[in-house]
């Protein structure tokens, strides 16, 4: 019989197979490929960086989500997000006025609040479906000299993390599941999990910005589905290299800690935007660490790029074990 694959992404082996074709267009300088966040094209002075990403699961700022998750794959090619089109795809027999409302005016907010110009797309109520779809399809520019690609990163690199891990998981179970964990945490902590999404936040554009003002970067990757853990294997994947992880020097909030311990789940794993994994020299790394943190963004060296036959490893506690991947999410896992 054949597979039937559960929900979230597909399988990386079988992506890795779909993914293995020649591009016949010579001005294509990033196409598609395990660990690459974005295409980029060359177009004369400028590369045209592209980016497509849906949101799919339900939450009050679905509008809001999707700009922000289009615009932190754009930065981290060193691009500057600067055109976006939507396509809303709305449920039978629950879309009105109020939600096509709020989700066009959670659109336009926040690509005002980024700089980038709103300038297209299509909407429709779909049949079959019971919530929101929004799939975001995002243009940025950058000057050739100051492109970053996943496959730029070298052996000896240090991986720097930008902000704790699960930042997007913590707040959309948060939101999620409020009525069923209200009686075990309470209000306030909800609010708070909830807020993760603004505060600390989900955007990389900043820290993508200060890492390359601070330093020279050679790599760049936001860990989202899957978590940090796939995140890391797509950086080394990306590159083509090995890598070691200091598992101990990974910073997770309380609160996350709190809800994946409630409900069985590994934070390594969960989804992961607000996040961002940097590849850059030793030399400069703890300086690039250094303007995370003056910057109120708490950033870790987690570990080094090593060469191909070393494989990928996470040592924690004394302890060496592979990293892997996660075959799905681990929300995805929570809310089947």
């Amino acid at each position: 019989m054949s597979t039937i694959f559960p929900v979230g992404k597909l399988p990386l082996e079988l992506m890795q197979r779909l993914l293995d074709f020649p591009i016949p267009d010579p001005r294509v300088r990033l196409g598609p490929g395990i660990g690459l966040d974005a295409a980029v094209v060359e177009m004369g002075d400028r590369y045209l960086v592209i980016k497509a990403d849906p949101i799919t699961f339900a939450t009050d700022a679905i509008g809001w989500y999707a700009v922000q998750i289009n615009a932190n794959d754009i930065a981290t090619t060193g691009a500057r997000p600067r055109w976006m089109m939507a396509i809303l795809l709305l449920p039978e027999g629950r879309t009105d006025v109020d939600l096509v409302e709020k989700v066009f005016q959670q659109l336009r907010s926040a690509c005002e609040a980024l700089g980038v110009a709103l300038i297209g797309g299509h909407s429709e109520v779909t049949y079959g479906l019971d919530r929101p779809i929004v799939a975001g399809f995002m243009l940025g520019e950058v000057s050739p000299d100051r492109l970053i690609t996943p496959r730029g990163a070298r052996v000896g690199d240090q991986v720097i993390l930008s902000k704790p891990i699960a930042i997007e998981g913590t707040s959309v179970i948060a939101r999620e599941k409020r009525e069923e964990l209200r009686p075990v945490f309470g209000e306030a902590f909800l609010d708070r999990c909830a807020g993760f999404l603004y505060t600390p936040g989900i955007s990389v554009l900043e820290d993508a910005r200060i890492a390359t003002e601070a330093g020279r970067v050679h790599a760049m990757h936001d860990p989202t589905e899957g978590g940090l853990a796939t995140g890391l294997w797509e950086l080394a994947q990306a590159a083509g290299l090995g890598i070691r992880v200091d598992g101990d020097a990974v910073p997770i909030y309380p609160e996350t800690l709190a809800l994946c311990q409630h409900y069985g789940l590994d934070p390594w794993g969960l989804l992961a935007s607000g996040s961002l994994l940097i590849a850059a020299p030793p030399e400069d790394a703890q300086a690039i660490r250094d303007a995370l943190a003056r910057s109120g963004r708490p950033a870790a060296i987690i570990g080094e790029l090593r060469p191909p036959e070393e494989g990928g490893w996470i040592e924690r506690s004394g302890r060496r074990e592979p990293l892997q991947p996660f075959p799905r999410d681990e929300l995805a896992r929570l809310f089947e």
